[in-house]
């Protein structure tokens, strides 16, 4: 077996290595998750009319964004692994988009 064989079979694949992230830094992103969630219900308890889905859902993708980027690890992988990820975060919300498009038009 040569070197980068080996190295590929130890490091699952990935050619690059990365710092572990701090305790410190995993809490405050945990923390801003719980001041986002806190938002999410004081957002569903105030009426902005059809301006409460957009805003719901813009604070879920904020939260999901930290925990696939920093919890998921998403933020150390190839920019091919990020580009599909965000493809699919992308036809999601045209589908979200488009089921509540209707949702304007009631009032």
């Amino acid at each position: 077996m040569t070197q980068t064989q080996t190295t590929q079979l130890e490091g699952h694949g990935h050619d690059h290595e990365h710092a572990p992230l701090g305790y410190r830094f995993l809490t405050l992103i945990w923390v801003g998750l719980m001041l986002l969630t806190v938002a999410t219900v004081a957002v569903a308890k105030v009426d902005l009319g059809y301006m409460n889905v957009i805003v719901a859902l813009g604070v879920a993708s904020l939260k999901a964004s930290l925990v696939i980027f920093f919890f998921m690890h998403l933020k150390y992988e190839n920019w091919i692994i990020k580009g599909m990820v965000l493809t699919a975060f992308v036809i999601l919300a045209i589908a979200i988009g488009l089921t509540f498009v209707d949702v304007g038009y009631r009032y």
